[in-house]
């Protein structure tokens, strides 16, 4: 029996493994963390992450072929094939501060790897990484190998968060890069044989290590621009009078285009593509090319607009000012159909609610209470600045009420914030919510999900993000 073992069980690790467990079952799967919480819940009825099908999975091939462990090195070990998805941040001090990816997990995984084989192994990246990772893995597993072979290949993870369970059953393309050698041919086809137990061969795509390292960098900087672009579009829209909607359905119908990634909203997130296109920022100011780097950097500058001009739009309209008034906030997590919220755009809404003194109730249907409240109060960085910005505390918690209900949070508000585009939300009972509400009643609609004529119907004075403004809205300060 083939063994493979990954490091790291969070959302990469632990989704990836499990499918691959279930697609073949003749391999014997080890997802280990040295976390000792997130391990327990893999081998729990309640997992770490929530993922549609993800549980079913899991609950069918545990304790056959699929396992998890805090036992690390025992199982690296032990494995033909270790997969290493570890956590790779931006760096927040040092040299490439705010852009470049921080090493540090991979590098001590690359180091207990090669002081605890003992025999050949096929190292997998799988942690999104920048260009020329694996070259430096390379020497530090060389250089501490003790005569064994490793072979070091590059297998990015395309997955989107909410559908990764379908994104793996059915991948427009696994890509599966190594060393154009005959042991790193042997490698690829190794790794390639077993993604083959379940995806057409012409969806596997085999290159060189530098262009499987770029690729992922570069498929999440082309999704992203598109959704900035669109965001940049919907700023127009509302002065002009023009409806984003029709905008991006009349563009998307060109074959050219495409329909996909072209819902403006109030931004991005996830733990991705801001990190990726900072990667690629300091990979091309590094190369010398800072045009280009200068072209992604406004990709991710148009994503932090969208979220300020979100912002000021809810204070302008509100007569200038928000302080003590309820504020609803429908939605934490940074898209549906998971409790991720790194990098959310609820996360910089919020702040800057909490800032104009306004009366937070949240409510999100995945997101755990100690999550928003961490997120809320962790310090952010300023990637163009290259600074950290300042912490909230407890003065500004206090503003903050987490409520396990959407029609507990609209009570007694003076608006509804939707920054998640959570199903439930889009078959609310508005009139009910407008009923409770503090008048006049406005609803900030951040995801394009609400029937904006029909609340405007109700009563409400709603804002939706690229649609032609309310009446009300016209007259209130410009917002930039």
């Amino acid at each position: 029996m083939v063994k493979i073992c990954c490091i790291g069980a969070g959302y990469v690790g632990g989704p990836t493994m499990a499918v691959i467990a279930l697609k073949c079952p003749d391999i014997k799967v080890t997802v280990v963390d040295i976390s000792t919480q997130r391990i327990t819940a893999w081998n729990s009825d309640q997992l770490p992450i929530y993922e549609p099908g993800l549980e079913e999975i899991v609950k069918q091939c545990r304790g056959n072929n699929l396992f998890f462990s805090t036992e690390v090195e025992k199982n690296v070990a032990d494995a033909d094939i270790v997969f290493v998805s570890v956590n790779t941040p931006t760096k927040t001090q040092g040299l490439g501060a705010g852009k470049a990816a921080d090493l540090t997990y991979w590098e001590s995984a690359a180091r207990m790897i090669a002081d605890v084989s003992k025999s050949a192994k096929i190292v997998v990246e799988k942690s999104t990484v920048p260009v020329k990772t694996a070259e430096a893995i390379e020497k530090i597993l060389t250089h501490n190998s003790k005569g064994i072979n490793f072979e070091i290949l590059s297998n990015p993870e395309f997955l989107a968060e909410g559908t990764a369970i379908s994104d793996l059953f059915n991948p427009d393309r696994v890509l599966i890069g190594g060393r154009e050698t005959p042991d790193g041919n042997k490698a690829v086809q190794t790794l390639k044989a077993v993604y083959a137990h379940w995806v057409p061969e012409d969806r596997i795509i085999c290159s060189n290590l530098w262009s499987a390292e770029l690729s992922k960098l570069a498929a999440n900087a082309f999704l992203a621009q598109r959704i900035s672009s669109v965001n940049a579009m919907s700023a127009l829209c509302e002065a002009t009078g023009a409806d984003v909607t029709q905008v991006a359905h009349a563009i998307g119908t060109d074959s050219r285009i495409g329909s996909k990634f072209l819902n403006a909203s109030v931004g991005f997130g996830g733990s991705c593509f801001q990190k990726d296109i900072l990667n690629l920022v300091y990979i091309c100011e590094c190369s010398a090319l800072p045009e280009a780097a200068n072209y992604w950097k406004q990709v991710i500058k148009v994503n932090d607009y969208q979220k300020t001009r979100f912002v000021n739009r809810v204070v302008a309209s509100m007569f200038n000012t928000v302080a003590n008034k309820k504020v609803a906030i429908l939605g934490f997590a940074f898209k549906k159909d998971t409790g991720d919220t790194r990098e959310a755009p609820a996360i910089d809404v919020c702040r800057g609610l909490l800032v104009e003194k306004g009366q937070l109730r949240i409510y999100d249907p995945q997101v755990p209470p100690e999550q928003m409240r961490k997120d809320i109060t962790m310090v952010r960085f300023d990637w163009d600045r290259n600074v950290a910005l300042r912490s909230l505390g407890d003065d500004e918690l206090k503003q903050v009420t987490v409520v396990h209900d959407a029609y507990e949070a609209t009570i007694d508000a003076h608006a509804v914030c939707i920054l998640t585009e959570w199903d439930e939300f889009k078959s609310l009972d508005f009139k009910k919510i407008y009923d409770k509400m503090q008048k006049p009643a406005f609803v900030f609609d951040g995801r394009n999900v609400v029937d904006v004529g029909k609340l405007r119907e109700i009563g409400f004075i709603v804002y939706s993000i690229g649609k032609p403004l309310d009446a009300w809205l016209k007259d209130m300060p410009a917002v930039a």
